[in-house]
């Protein structure tokens, strides 16, 4: 079962295949779970001392093991793959440490930068998400929805704001979870199971 992260541009075509198993749902799953759980805490829905417990995930699944997705990506010469599990992972290493090291928040409004930064990133993958599937480019698009939103809830301090963000953030692990689930169970039957809406090329 091909790579629905594969890249199709310039240079991809005559690559030797690499026989390692495809990283894509694993770097999925913990995209999903990370993003959803951190999405109830900014919903509302966790709260106070509850809303570090999920801390260690994302320093394990959301950072670790996306982070070892991004580099299996970089070893079947997948860049689209490789730059989104790396990055993500990263990003959800650096949530890690600001909620390890820094529980009181970053001062200057850092963090409404910092989800600035990041929804420009999420945009540019956006559209190259255009050239993968189109269970990939829904994710992409939620995410850039929710970061968007994130951050003009931190700009402004608006809970509303940041709580409608965390609405959208569940949308998006939904869709992550699905295109996670599909990658895996199509791979396990070997045939296509269920749907990840190949884009045209």
């Amino acid at each position: 079962m091909s790579n629905q992260f594969t890249e199709m541009g310039p240079g991809s075509a005559g690559a030797t295949p690499v026989s390692i198993a495809d990283p894509g749902p694993l770097g999925l799953a913990g995209f999903a779970m990370t993003t959803f759980m951190l999405s109830l805490v900014n919903n509302g829905v966790i709260h106070g001392a509850g809303a570090v417990d999920f801390v260690p995930l994302a320093l394990a699944y959301g950072g670790g093991a996306q982070l070892l997705a991004g580099m299996w990506e970089f070893r079947k010469g997948n860049t689209f793959g490789a730059t989104a599990f790396s990055s993500y992972g990263a990003f959800w290493i650096a949530v890690f440490i600001q909620a390890k090291f820094f529980p009181t928040g970053i001062a200057y409004n850092g963090w409404s930068y910092f989800l600035l930064a990041w929804t420009i990133f999420t945009f540019y993958m956006l559209i190259a998400s255009m050239r993968t599937s189109g269970a990939v480019f829904a994710v992409f698009l939620a995410l850039t929805v929710t970061f968007a939103i994130l951050c003009a809830g931190s700009f402004n301090g608006s809970t509303y704001t940041t709580e409608a963000g965390g609405n959208v953030g569940i949308v998006t692990a939904i869709l992550a979870w699905y295109a996670s689930f599909a990658v895996v169970t199509n791979s396990t039957f070997k045939k296509t199971v269920i749907p990840v809406f190949p884009l045209s090329k």
